[in-house]
């Protein structure tokens, strides 16, 4: 099991989320770019076939160098401990076979828009000599978008050198092969543009249009038999949209699109007005379905030119007619005499002579007095020493190497001979050779400190086509490059290379929480673990306990910038009420013990400014006094007074505060 574990110390598998005859899908986290990969893992009896091994590395890897928005990219290609493995973009969605099976036969306005984007990812891959081989539903992908997604082109590609009938999960494949496939033969841009047919088929009757209880019988009717027409089963079908169907699957090649990128286009016009009344798609009547095409075997190993989709014997005698005529037997020719036979032998091996003596004295002794001209070979794309070698050998001789820069041919390779490939010359003539250095390189700039969009505007202008952006905190505005590969100073092809911006995201930033209610120790605890500043004022509240956070700047969920302050408000309580004054008149009782005698009194009150330890005020008496006193009474406190005559209490009482009004009592 491979859940849990990590390949090559990176890709962490998380959960299997699909397989097939080829390999098992599964969901991983890419630990060094925090991201969700797909991870397809080849069978161990797949990997086990080297010559597999050698074509599905080859092949993948050149599949990564697709870059289309509508095809899975390919991020990595690896083996550890004998599993070999592709890391792809992880889609969410699901296949578009899934999708035609609860959804189709599709309205045309949507089938449309899946072909459209599917032939424009397919046009892509052939652009840059990369053939699908196994296009099919199962290997197209939808996005949540409903945006189509093109997978399995390593494998797909590796697949061809296996038999269809090996596993039913391949066997599916048989559907949507195209007739030369079917045959053994090579497959082309056109054999993809056939089963694009056939996907759009499917698309609009929501059925396939060959279907048999073997794969043989399968292959046989997309050898045999007409492609039906898709109104038989979806009569709402334009015309137009028939046709491109009817074209892509032609059982002669040379009928269907000369490339995707043309039937690309014949999509997007497919229900223009003017289109509405377009005849029917017919191919010339040449007995398309029955004519015996010529296999072409691939270009490889013994071993693997045995190997073909079908079994050719099953198909080739399933195709033969009925009514074949069977040679007779010749009637056997009467034996002749000892005699006569050796004489014929005699007389064939006298001729015979005269004709090699006649042919050497045309051919050879011109050639000892008048050496022939030579002719120079087209050793294009050859490599230097096998160019070299090859010249010498027609007694040319190597007079200068000239290295050139070449967009098409790899570096190390011919690019052209002076004199041109097809002239005659003298033997011994000198001969220029023209050597690929590869593809223009230019010296790759510092952007560093750049903005990023203008970076990226150069960058595109110069022929970059791959540029990737990582994002980093800093003190640097957002958008600032602050570390770029290639580094400054490299040389670099635009077209091959990927370029990798760090870019600064600005000052980190730290969305605020809720911070109502907090105590003001806890509001410091927490702005200083956020690495950010805090100011505090503070208010009375009649609805916040005193010592608790009322409000706060910035608000809750809102993001500051490291470093940055934030302002909190802190309740110091209700808002005391004010004082209140009361006015209040007192007598202080003249008491004499004899007559004119005078008397001691004094006066004491209490309230926001006096106290009862000293004498409001200090009396002689001769006579009864009325003494009138403003009483400054605090919010929920009581006033007092007291009267003394002769260190006797004569009067006290208490004045409490006034809920309405004040002054007089």
């Amino acid at each position: 099991m491979l859940i849990g574990k990590r390949l090559n110390d990176r890709y962490k598998i998380i959960s299997l989320i699909g397989g097939g005859g080829m390999a098992n899908v599964y969901l991983a986290r890419d630990i060094i770019l925090e991201r969700d990969v797909a991870v397809k893992v080849l069978r161990l009896d797949f990997a086990n076939d080297e010559q597999f091994i050698k074509r599905f590395r080859r092949e993948a890897q050149a599949a990564t160098s697709l870059n289309h928005e509508h095809i899975v990219s390919i991020y990595d290609i690896g083996e550890e401990e004998g599993v070999y493995y592709i890391v792809m973009e992880y889609v969410r969605g699901a296949t578009l076979k899934q999708y035609i099976q609860q959804y189709a036969p599709l309205p045309v306005e949507q089938a449309l828009r899946i072909m459209d984007q599917l032939t424009s990812a397919i046009a892509h891959a052939h652009e840059n000599g990369i053939i699908h081989r196994d296009i099919k539903p199962q290997n197209i992908l939808l996005d949540e978008d409903g945006n189509v997604k093109v997978t399995d082109f390593g494998i797909a590609v590796a697949m061809s050198g296996t038999t269809i009938t090996q596993t039913n999960s391949v066997l599916g494949s048989v559907h949507y092969l195209s007739p030369e496939q079917a045959r053994g033969g090579i497959a082309t841009e056109k054999s993809d543009i056939y089963s694009l047919g056939v996907v759009m088929f499917e698309l609009v009757t929501g059925r396939l249009p060959f279907s048999g209880e073997s794969a043989v019988s399968i292959v046989l009717k997309h050898l045999q038999e007409e492609t039906p027409s898709p109104k038989d089963w979806n009569p709402e079908i334009p015309q137009s949209v028939e046709n491109i169907i009817l074209k892509a699957m032609a059982k002669d090649p040379f009928y269907r699109y000369p490339s995707a990128q043309e039937m690309n286009e014949d999509i997007r016009t497919a229900l223009d007005p003017r289109r509405r009344n377009e005849a029917k798609f017919t191919i010339p009547d040449d007995d398309e379905a029955t004519k015996v095409i010529p296999v072409m075997k691939r270009p490889e190993s013994a071993a693997l030119e045995q190997e073909t989709i079908i079994d050719e014997e099953k198909v080739s005698e399933s195709a033969k007619t009925a009514d074949e005529p069977k040679q007779k037997p010749k009637p056997k020719p009467k034996p002749k005499s000892k005699r006569k036979r050796m004489w014929i032998t005699w007389l064939a091996a006298a001729l015979l002579l005269l004709g090699v003596v006649g042919v050497s004295a045309l051919t050879w002794i011109p050639d000892l007095v008048f050496p022939k001209d030579v002719t120079i070979p087209d050793v294009t794309n050859k490599e230097y020493d096998e160019a070299v070698e090859e010249l010498s050998a027609l007694g040319l001789e190597i007079k200068d190497t000239i290295d050139v820069e070449d967009d098409t041919i790899e570096e190390g390779k011919v690019v052209r001979t002076d004199p041109e490939a097809g002239m005659t010359v003298k033997p011994g003539a000198g001969v220029v050779i023209y050597k690929s250095v590869g593809k223009k390189k230019i010296e790759f700039p510092s952007f560093i400190g750049d903005e990023i969009s203008v970076a990226e505007e150069e960058l595109r202008a110069e022929g970059f086509t791959r540029i990737t952006r990582n994002g980093r905190y800093s003190d640097k505005p957002e958008g600032t490059i602050l570390d770029q590969y290639p580094y400054a100073g490299d040389e670099v092809v635009p077209d091959e290379t990927e370029v990798i911006f760090t870019v600064s995201l600005g000052p980190e930033k730290v969305r605020l929480k809720d911070l109502t209610g907090y105590t003001e120790k806890s509001v410091r605890d927490y702005v200083e673990d956020q690495g950010l500043r805090i100011e505090v004022t503070y208010e009375h509240s009649d609805d916040v306990p005193e010592g608790l956070v009322i409000s706060q700047t910035p608000a809750a969920g809102e993001q500051v910038e490291k470093g940055k302050t934030i302002t909190v408000v802190i309740s110091r309580g209700p808002e005391p009420k004010p004082s209140k004054t009361v006015v209040k008149e007192i007598t202080v009782p003249y008491e004499p013990a004899e007559e004119g005698q005078i008397v001691k009194a004094q006066l004491y009150i209490q309230d926001a400014n006096h106290n009862m330890t000293t004498p409001y005020k200090t009396y002689q008496l001769t006579q009864s006094v009325t003494e009138t006193v403003e009483f400054e009474i605090p919010y929920g406190e009581t006033a007092y007074y007291r009267v003394i005559v002769n260190n006797v209490v004569k009067d006290e009482g208490t004045i409490p505060y006034p809920e309405n009004g004040g002054k007089k009592e």
